[in-house]
C-alpha cells in the first residue's frame, strides 16, 4: 500500500472510529479473537489452514479462535451471543437480523456465489415454482437460501402459505430430499453440489443474480472498541482471498481436505459458483441486499413499517479499507 493509500485509510479510520461513537479511552486488545469457518465461505478455509491470521497476531499475544457454521442463521446467532467476533453470511440474511435488532456490522466480500437454488431429485414431477403449491419443501430459515425460496415464490404468485415449509439445516435439507421426506429443498453449497453430483438432483429453478453476496460481519461492539484490530483481520483475510484466487488448486485441495467431499464436488462448487474477485464492501452488495429487503417486504415477512434502505445504510460499513476491488 502507498503512503498516501496509507494516510487515506488512517483517515477513514479516524472518521469512523468517531463516527461510531469510539470509545474516549482506547480500549485494551483482547486475549483472543473469535471467527466462523464455512464451506460456503472458502476464503475462510484458507485463513484457516493456513493459520495466517494466527501468524499476524501472535506477535501481540492475542490468540484465535475457530467457530464452524453450517449456515447464515448459525453466524449470526453466534454473532448476536457474542460467541464469535466475525461471521460469514448471505448479505439478505445479514440484513434481516439487522432488522431483527442483531447489532452487526458487513464490512468485507469474501465470494460472489450461485450457492442456492431450488432442488428436487431427479425423478420428481416437480419441474417449476408453481409445481411447489401443496409441497413439502425442506428450508433453513434466516438463511439466502429460505430468502431465495420466498422470493421465487413471490414471483411466481406464491407465497410460503402456499407450500409446507420443513424446517432442517442445510445438511439435514439435503439428506431429506434424496430419501424422499420432502418434495424439494433450498439448496446450499456444497450439499447442494453433492446431491447433483452423488444423486442425480435437479436444479429446477436458478436465478444467479438473487444469490445476495458472500459477506463478513462483525459485532458492532467489537468494531467500535478495536477498529484497528478489525483493520489487521481484514488485511489478512484479503492476503487469504488473493492466495485462493492464485492457487485454486491449493484451494480445491483444501477444501476436500476440510469437507471430506468428492473433487467433482468441491469443483463444481468452486469453478461453477463460487467468484471470489470481489472483497471491497460498497454499492454492489447494497444494491443486491436492498433489493433482497425490498421483496421479503411484499412478501410480507418484513413489515410494513421497516425502513429498509436505512436499515442497510446501518448495516453496511464500507469505510474499511482493503486492497481488493
Amino acid at each position: 500500500m502507498s503512503s498516501m493509500s496509507r494516510r487515506a485509510a488512517a483517515g477513514a479510520l479516524a472518521g469512523l472510529v468517531l463516527s461510531l461513537g469510539g470509545p474516549a479511552l482506547a480500549a485494551d486488545p483482547p486475549k483472543e479473537i473469535r471467527l466462523d469457518w464455512a464451506t460456503y465461505n472458502p476464503v475462510s478455509l484458507v485463513l484457516k489452514d493456513k493459520g495466517l491470521l494466527e501468524k499476524e497476531l501472535a506477535k501481540d499475544g492475542i490468540t484465535v479462535r475457530w467457530v464452524q457454521t453450517l449456515g447464515s442463521n448459525k453466524a449470526l446467532e453466534f454473532l448476536n451471543a457474542g460467541s464469535i467476533d466475525f461471521g460469514s453470511t448471505a448479505g439478505s440474511a445479514a440484513l434481516v437480523a439487522r432488522i431483527n435488532g442483531n447489532p452487526i456490522k458487513s464490512i468485507y466480500v469474501y465470494s460472489r456465489p450461485e450457492w442456492t437454488a431450488l432442488v428436487t431429485r431427479k425423478d420428481s414431477p416437480v419441474t417449476s415454482v408453481k409445481d411447489l403449491k401443496g409441497k413439502r419443501v425442506a428450508v433453513t430459515r434466516g438463511t439466502d437460501p429460505h430468502i431465495f425460496l420466498v422470493r421465487a415464490l413471490l414471483d411466481a404468485g406464491l407465497t410460503e402459505r402456499d407450500i409446507q415449509p420443513v424446517l432442517l439445516q442445510h445438511p439435514d435439507g439435503k439428506t431429506a430430499l434424496i430419501r424422499g421426506d420432502v418434495d424439494a429443498w433450498a439448496g446450499l453449497d456444497p450439499m447442494m453440489a453433492q446431491a447433483e453430483v452423488e444423486d442425480g438432483a435437479t436444479l429446477f429453478y436458478r436465478k444467479p443474480e438473487a444469490n445476495t453476496w458472500g459477506i463478513l460481519n462483525v459485532r458492532e461492539a467489537f468494531l467500535k472498541d478495536h477498529p484497528e484490530l478489525v483493520q489487521r483481520v481484514l488485511a489478512v483475510y484479503e492476503e487469504a482471498r488473493k492466495q485462493a484466487l492464485a492457487d485454486p488448486e491449493g484451494l480445491k485441495k483444501t477444501f476436500v481436505a476440510v469437507t471430506k467431499l468428492p473433487e467433482a464436488v468441491v469443483k463444481k462448487q468452486l469453478e461453477e459458483r463460487t467468484e471470489l474477485t470481489h472483497s471491497r464492501i460498497g454499492a454492489p452488495q447494497r444494491d443486491s441486499i436492498l433489493a433482497a429487503g425490498l421483496a421479503l417486504q411484499q412478501a410480507g415477512v418484513i413489515g410494513p413499517n421497516v425502513d429498509v434502505k436505512a436499515t442497510v445504510d446501518a448495516l453496511i460499513e464500507d469505510r474499511l479499507a482493503t486492497a481488493g476491488n
